[in-house]
């Protein structure tokens, strides 16, 4: 594939983010939308009507059968991810797969063997490590403003999620946990940030819902990660609040970073967010050039897995990645179930 070839994207799956995914590959100078699948007629519908001339199919398999795609999107409910995942890489296409890569780290681990035996390129959709805000963050780590990493804190606070197409997000045979949800994308983040201290090799977590007929979708979740260098994440979350509202906080040896992003929904148009650094009256307000939020960083993860096509090289979040993140997720649930601590098996 040469560098003036359009990159060609099939997705699997319309809702919501499906529309989205699908938006973004059509407005990326490096990809060409080819087809779209998705079981239902209404759905279909939407997506004739949203992009006139792209091929639909009600079943996945047929789409994967045609001979002009190079990457497909799998962007469908969490129990869905594995087996549609396989099947993409089994045809012999590069992946994006939205997050979690699988509901167990086993059917990771599949997803992962398996991309390396086709030669692969597997994308997992931390969107967040393409963010302006978030990747600054990382780069000012990694210049060392404020010396070696020992504490990171990822926090949301929002509104109660939305159920999803027939209320899939509110089962949880369909979506697993709802950490593995948006918890997910700030374990990823946290690691990310952690890179310096090694894997992470212990995990403690406690939850609990507003609702007591589902008890085990925690409406409010915080979890601390510990690292064999001492240093240690907490993550966070309250579904009970109004709003989009992140921060991240990464305190190290010299100073800290804080970033923070709020709206009034992750995919709101009209943002606030900023990022400073410092330590006790010395800090510094880092002007952002580049927008923040959801829809901007999707747009990016697009353009990304397209050059990781054309190029061979990693994507921003390979397999390897989303393989930890689903990892200390299960790892954070069996820890709220249990009530002690989880020693982290590789």
């Amino acid at each position: 594939m040469t560098s003036l070839e359009p990159v060609r994207f099939g997705v699997i799956g319309y809702g919501l983010f499906g529309f989205h995914h699908a938006r973004a590959i059509e407005a990326s100078g490096a990809s060409q939308l080819v087809a779209v699948a998705v079981r239902s007629t209404e759905s279909q519908q939407r997506a004739a009507a949203d992009h006139p001339g792209v091929n639909l199919y009600g079943d996945y398999r047929e789409m994967l059968e045609r001979d002009d795609l190079d990457v497909v999107s799998v962007v469908v409910p969490n129990m869905l991810h594995h087996e549609m995942g396989m099947a993409v890489l089994e045809s012999g296409r590069h992946l994006l797969l939205e997050k979690p890569m699988a509901l167990t780290v086993a059917e990771c681990d599949q997803l992962v063997e398996l991309a390396e035996t086709q030669q692969r390129v597997l994308a997992v959709g931390h969107e967040l490590r393409l963010s302006s805000l978030w990747g600054q963050v990382k780069q000012l780590i990694e210049e060392g403003t404020v010396g070696r990493v020992q504490y990171v804190l990822v926090e949301l606070s929002r509104f109660p999620y939305r159920p999803g197409s027939d209320g899939w997000r509110y089962d949880q045979q369909r979506v697993g946990s709802w950490i593995l949800e948006e918890p997910i994308h700030f374990f990823d983040l946290a690691r990310w940030y952690l890179e310096g201290s090694g894997d992470p090799v212990s995990i403690y977590a406690r939850a609990n819902s507003r609702d007591p007929a589902r008890p085990q979708l925690a409406d409010n979740f915080s979890a601390i990660v510990n690292y064999p260098d001492g240093a240690y994440a907490i993550v966070s979350q309250s579904l009970s609040a109004f709003g989009h509202h992140q921060m991240a906080k990464v305190v190290g040896t010299e100073g800290a970073i804080w970033a923070d992003w709020g709206a009034a929904d992750a995919r709101s148009g009209e943002s606030r967010f900023g990022l400073r650094y410092g330590l006790g009256d010395d800090v510094t307000e880092v002007e952002l050039k580049e927008d923040a939020g959801e829809l901007v960083e999707l747009a990016r993860e697009i353009d990304a897995v397209a050059e990781s096509v054309r190029s061979g090289k990693a994507p921003p979040c390979s397999g390897t990645d989303g393989r930890w993140s689903t990892l200390l997720c299960l790892a954070a649930e069996q820890s709220v179930q249990a009530g002690q601590l989880v020693m982290l098996d590789k």
